[in-house]
């Protein structure tokens, strides 16, 4: 596993270092590419950029890296802070360290603390300051103030401040010369250095900070609904509604109530299918960033190629039946969920009816919801008879251990045995030639 050098406190700025929003983070593989996925500090899952619960201070992040081989640190952004992470892609040369033009400039610009990014080529510049617009990204530069996360190297640019500077007027100057103010797709939302874990994580790149976008390129949008909502505040609605505390305990990876975590992701993307209108891509997405993303979500489990992400949502979209529509929806109206029974479980899953609802039949719900029960229960089945086969391997391995160890005593037990007789006999020879016998 690579060795990550790791930043001292000392090292960086006292704006950073004060905040508990520090995470951990380590480079796993996801669709044949390197992802930084960021991990909660005490618990070593994965941790979520919108769930402070998974967040640490530095020491201990720091701490836990420092224990972990190939752990590095990461800072989330949050919307309570002026803090906004400017991250530039593709502008250095590793080996030189020179710079290309546009970057030189944007770094001159913001002149505030800069620091060189893990993979070498790239830059990440903190300022304080407020973005302005919608649009946050354009070709190698990305400008993120919440529900990101950077990779803290602390291989601070000489040229530039030790310490975080305010720089509203001049981050203006820079996101109107290099971004723009159009709102941006979620489909250019994918980069290297930083994420957001809405893609395990492009994987947990909302993770260093964003979205998978070769893994989830086939989904869908069925419903047809477009939700119009940046995720955070999608989020907070769910996490407001009738049913937001079993969707709060869901999200942070807690699975009690359900027979398997296999039950528990099926229910928390039946939640997100209701929230996104049916968006299978944006449920892929926001599921990444959830306390229940694992590296069994990418692996191929069926015969058609398909992962076993893509299947549950792909099933947890087909079996939702209604769907939240913010165009008619009241504040009201949002803390009056229904709960649609699709699991087996004593926390059985629920799609919140927020607002205007489109339906399809009832019957073929039903139906999709059985079929969706069976499936979970028959994967458990599965991950349970692998654990058994496991299990008789060590049985017959220690069986063979102790026949082994048997055979080694009862040839020892032989040996004294024939130890014993030699000796006794040489004695009775002994006696028999003794004068006085």
């Amino acid at each position: 596993m690579t060795t990550v050098e790791l930043p001292s406190r000392a090292g960086l700025p006292e704006a950073l270092v004060a905040r508990d929003q520090w995470v951990c983070w380590r480079e796993e593989s996801r669709s044949g590419k390197p992802t930084k996925i960021p991990v909660n500090p005490e618990t070593k899952r994965y941790a979520s950029t919108t769930d402070p619960d998974t967040w640490a201070s530095f020491d201990v992040a720091h701490e836990t890296a420092t224990e972990k081989s190939g752990y590095g640190l990461g800072f989330v952004f949050t919307a309570a802070d002026s803090l906004v992470g400017v991250d530039l892609d593709d502008c250095r040369d590793s080996e030189t360290g020179e710079a290309t033009g546009w970057a030189t400039e944007i770094v001159d610009t913001l002149d505030s603390y800069t620091e060189v990014s893990p993979s070498g080529t790239g830059y990440h510049v903190i300022v304080h300051g407020k973005l302005p617009g919608d649009r946050n990204r354009s070709g190698d530069v990305e400008l993120y103030e919440n529900a990101r996360f950077f990779t803290v190297t602390g291989d601070h640019v000489e040229e530039t401040p030790t310490e975080v500077c305010e720089r509203d007027e001049e981050l203006s100057v820079v996101h109107e010369a290099y971004v723009g103010s159009t709102t941006i797709s979620s489909a250019e939302d994918d980069h290297s250095d930083t994420q957001n874990q809405d893609d395990d994580s492009e994987a947990v790149k909302r993770s260093e900070s964003g979205s998978d976008d070769s893994a989830s390129s086939t989904l869908s949008s069925p419903s047809g609904s477009v939700i119009d909502l940046d995720d955070e505040t999608l989020l907070q609605k769910a996490r407001s509604a009738g049913n937001g505390e079993k969707f709060g305990r869901l999200w942070r990876g807690d699975t009690s109530g359900y027979e398997s975590q296999s039950e528990a992701d099926f229910a928390l993307c039946s939640l997100l299918a209701f929230w996104t209108g049916g968006d299978e891509h944006r449920v892929d997405r926001l599921f990444r960033d959830s306390g229940l993303m694992r590296e069994k979500w990418d692996e191929r489990h069926f015969a058609d190629g398909s992962t076993y992400g893509k299947k549950t949502v792909e099933r947890a979209v087909s079996g939702t039946s209604e769907f939240y529509s913010p165009q008619t929806t009241t504040e009201q109206s949002e803390l009056q969920s229904t709960e649609t029974a699709t699991t087996s479980s004593p926390s059985p899953n629920g799609n919140q009816n927020a607002g205007a609802v489109s339906k399809s039949p009832a019957s073929s719900t039903h139906l999709e919801n059985v079929r969706e029960r069976e499936q979970a229960r028959l994967e458990t089945i599965t991950e349970l008879e692998q654990v058994v086969q496991r299990l008789r391997g060590e049985i017959e391995t220690l069986e063979t251990e102790l026949e082994a160890e048997r055979s080694r005593r009862r040839a020892l037990e032989q040996e004294t045995e024939s130890s014993t007789g030699t000796s006794e006999s040489f004695f009775a020879v002994f006696q028999s030639v003794l004068p006085w016998n």
